[in-house]
């Protein structure tokens, strides 16, 4: 039984044999990676950086529903990087140009 179901999933239209499978993997690294960096100060982010994760997150996601077999993992994790790179962007932001702003915050 366990060898029909792992001879299915290698033989399956997205599997192990063919890029739907192993782009996702990639794109989890990077997710993670940028979850990672929500430690990181917002003056060491990046603004092409995150564009380009939110970008992609966003374009990735939509592309995921239209190809066929549609690739649930892909979506979910293009998601993940729109997010992340969204909180990112948000966070840079705020730091660049909020902070200024506001009387409030010391400068150095």
């Amino acid at each position: 039984m366990a060898t029909s179901k792992l001879q299915a999933l290698w033989n399956h239209p997205a599997g192990p044999k063919t890029i739907h499978f192993w782009a996702p993997t990639f794109k989890w690294g990077i997710s993670i990676a940028n979850i990672a960096d929500f430690q990181k100060p917002p003056e060491t982010l990046s603004y092409p950086q995150q564009f380009v994760i939110t970008g992609t997150g966003l374009i990735w996601s939509r592309y995921s529903t239209v190809i066929t077999p549609k690739n649930w993992n892909l979506f979910s994790v293009s998601l993940g990087m729109a997010a992340t790179g969204i909180y990112q962007l948000t966070r840079k932001i705020k730091h660049d140009y909020a902070s200024e702003a506001d009387p409030t915050v010391a400068k150095e």
